[in-house]
């Protein structure tokens, strides 16, 4: 029953976050710019190359792995480009500030959840998000 209230927290978490993002692009005193939507790609690509590097590596090794290391940088440098593309369209004025705090707003919430996602269904315990 545990699995169900997160799952169901981290849908409402997600729906909250792509709720700013649309915001960010659909008002109208943001002149219904939709440049922002770009950042669904690194929603997209953000667990990917953590999701592989947990096939590959052996998980009953208690050291560092490089695999994994790897993953988690290229992971970081995937998030970190998510929230340095609104800012770049902001600059070049592209999109108004305004909008550019709302996609930000909603890339923490989407991170978070995404971030939510892989702690609680993460670990190989009775429910677990492999089983689907």
């Amino acid at each position: 029953m545990a699995g169900i209230k997160a799952l169901i927290s981290l849908s409402f978490g997600g729906a909250i976050g792509l709720m700013f993002l649309m915001l960010g692009c659909a008002l109208p005193q943001y002149k219904s710019q939709y440049w922002p939507l770009f950042v669904l790609f690194f929603y997209i690509l953000s667990p990917i190359p953590y999701c592989i590097a947990r096939r590959l590596v052996d998980e009953t090794d208690a050291t560092s792995n490089a695999c994994k290391e790897l993953a988690i940088f290229l992971t970081t440098g995937i998030v970190v480009s998510a929230f340095g593309l609104p800012i770049v369209f902001a600059r070049a004025q592209l999109i108004l500030w305004g909008a550019c705090a709302l996609v930000l707003t909603g890339n923490t919430v989407i991170f978070a959840t995404i971030l939510g996602f892989f702690l609680v269904f993460g670990s190989n315990d009775d429910f677990s998000w492999q089983q689907w």
